[in-house]
């Protein structure tokens, strides 16, 4: 079968239509590409039935990763509708919030999310419980519905997806048809999807990035998808091999958690290619793609969809990719563009006090806006251009390097640090499976470097770790490090770091420190504790402390000696 231009999902959907090849996978069973277009269209008719006259055409779904996912996402689009993803891990208010804040008239979900909808005002909301008799019933009368596109235009709304709500609730953000489609033939045709690949989803449907850059590629070429209920480190390649699938994003810690699992022979024994997605790192990178055989792709884009950033051969280590038309690093308070980044011979960033700003699209750029939110919406396009909300710094030649949200600033004794990048020089530590770096507070010096680890630390190893990086800045070693067991993570595997900041130093897991004046990091006593968020202390000269340590400038270090 021949992939499809079409320029809505809708011509997508519809386009399947007599394709009787395996197209969709779930726990061991399959259904066929014309099964699911067919699947598609009969819960599209029965939309337009259920929504009520002049009732905004938003359904929410409250569901794991199972094949009724994706069915209701073509229908929503045959029917001009779209599908608000409801994230199961919100809770009480704030779960009924996001269903009533989408204005959905109709839930759909299942008998595993129920508890969750307990004591819940919803009104106006009707619930469709999938995998019931009564379920089925609603569907028979329109069993022998065909996938009709004509009433979808590029401009509907389909997707509602909420994104980052660390400050504050989420905000609803908008992806049209015709956006949709659009991104979905572009990674077909980037990553060169075939229509007998098998794209594994794996990441939670609920989120954009299992949509837009795993379903709508392979919908664009034809090619089958397999769900995973959850994602599982250990069910992984059992997956994979079952239905040889080619092809699955990841976001946040996922590939961490497929490289803790333990190794075997056969790490290589299976038709995966490739993986694309955020966050795995350099380091994490490498060591998937030795065990696995399987290259990983990092990309960059914005959520709302109003930046991206493309990874191109010749990019250098620790690059995203190179800027394209429009993408500047700006100082977020005077709009000025930021100076081109310059790193030293072992690659460390020696101007990050000026050249890490936020990345601006000041050129065309598709974001679509969020849902019943202008001050968001605002703040977003302020001075007419597109702000990420994301950090970067941009070298001479125009490739870009992720610093971290905006969020995550980290400005000590006056330079501007970046998160991402010392995350990446700690992630080499031989101990760490997962490290998150964050700011805690500090009247003399800003803000001081804290670090969290999940694995084993040892002090002094991790002293001699430190001092033997190359790369690592005068001021990036961590004043402050959390032990923990396992890194807390939201619901798409990415790092809890709101927690981590809202506790820094008041938490329960062990905390090392390297007060002012010593050479190693010891534990930090609760007494500590208390003083230092009372009235940290101020940096004094310590008998065999670096200057720079202390937030003090000084000399360039002669060629043998390394500071940190």
């Amino acid at each position: 079968m021949e992939s499809t231009t079409g320029r809505t999902v809708a011509e997508l959907v519809a386009a399947r239509w007599g394709d009787h090849r395996p197209g969709l996978w779930f726990d061991g069973e399959a259904l066929t590409h014309h099964e699911v277009a067919a699947g598609s269209a009969a819960r599209a008719a029965l939309l337009a039935d259920l929504l009520p006259p002049g009732a905004e055409p938003h359904i929410g779904v409250l569901l794991d990763n199972t094949p009724e996912y994706p069915l209701w996402l073509g229908a929503a689009a045959l029917a001009g509708a779209a599908v608000a993803g409801i994230n199961p891990t919100r809770r009480g208010p704030e779960l009924a919030r996001d269903i009533l804040h989408t204005e959905c008239r109709v839930l759909i979900t299942e008998r595993a999310q129920l508890p969750l909808l307990d004591g819940l005002e919803l009104p106006g909301v009707r619930l469709l419980l999938t995998g019931t008799p009564e379920y089925d019933a609603l569907l028979a009368p329109y069993a022998d519905a065909r996938p009709d596109p004509s009433h979808a235009t590029p401009h509907d709304r389909l997707l509602l997806y909420f994104t980052s709500g660390s400050t504050g609730a989420p905000k609803a953000a908008i992806c049209t048809q015709g956006r949709l489609a659009a991104a979905g033939r572009s990674l077909a045709d980037q990553f060169g999807v075939r229509p007998d690949d098998v794209h594994y989803i794996c990441m939670p449907m609920f989120h954009g990035n299992a949509v837009i850059a795993d379903w709508a590629p392979a919908l664009a070429a034809g090619a089958g998808v397999a769900l995973r209920r959850r994602f599982s480190a250990s069910g992984f390649l059992a997956d994979v091999r079952r239905y040889g699938a080619t092809y699955f994003t990841y976001v946040g810690r996922a590939i961490q958690y497929l490289l803790a699992t333990e190794p075997h022979p056969d790490d290589r024994d299976h038709a995966l290619r490739l993986g694309f997605g955020t966050e795995a790192g350099a380091v994490d990178a490498a060591a998937f793609e030795r065990r696995f055989g399987v290259r990983l792709v990092e990309g960059y884009g914005s959520s709302e969809g109003g930046a991206a950033v493309q990874w191109s051969p010749g990019t250098p280590p620790g690059a995203v990719g190179r800027a394209g038309p429009g993408l500047v690093v700006l100082d977020p308070e005077t709009c000025a563009q930021c100076p081109p980044a310059v790193f030293d011979a072992g690659g460390r960033l020696v101007n990050g006090d000026t050249a890490i700003g936020e990345l601006v699209n000041r050129g065309p750029n598709p974001f679509e806006g969020y849902w019943r939110n202008p001050g968001a919406e605002a703040e977003r396009r302020r001075e007419g251009w597109y702000w990420t909300g994301d950090l970067f710094c941009r070298d001479a030649d125009g490739y870009l390097y992720f610093a971290g949200r905006a969020d995550d600033r980290l400005r000590v004794d006056g330079e501007n640090l970046s998160a991402a990048m010392i995350e990446n020089i700690l992630a080499r530590y031989e101990g760490a499976d997962a490290v998150a770096v964050y700011a805690v507070p500090d009247p003399v010096t800003g803000d001081q470097v804290m670090a969290t680890i999940a694995g084993k630390f040892d002090p002094v190893a991790f002293t001699g770790f430190l001092l033997a990086q190359p790369d690592l800045g005068t001021k990036m070693a961590p004043r402050f490090v959390r032990v923990v067991q396992r890194m807390p993570v939201t619901a798409t595997n990415k790092i809890h770091r709101a927690g981590l900041r809202r506790e820094g130093l008041r938490c329960t897991d062990p905390v090392w420190w390297r007060p002012a004046g010593e050479r190693t990091y010891r534990s930090l006593t609760e007494a500590e504790v208390a003083a230092y968020v009372e009235e940290p202390p101020a940096p004094t000269r310590g008998p065999s402390q670096p200057a720079e340590v202390l937030g003090i400038r000084r000399r360039a270090p002669r060629s043998h000696e390394r500071p940190f």
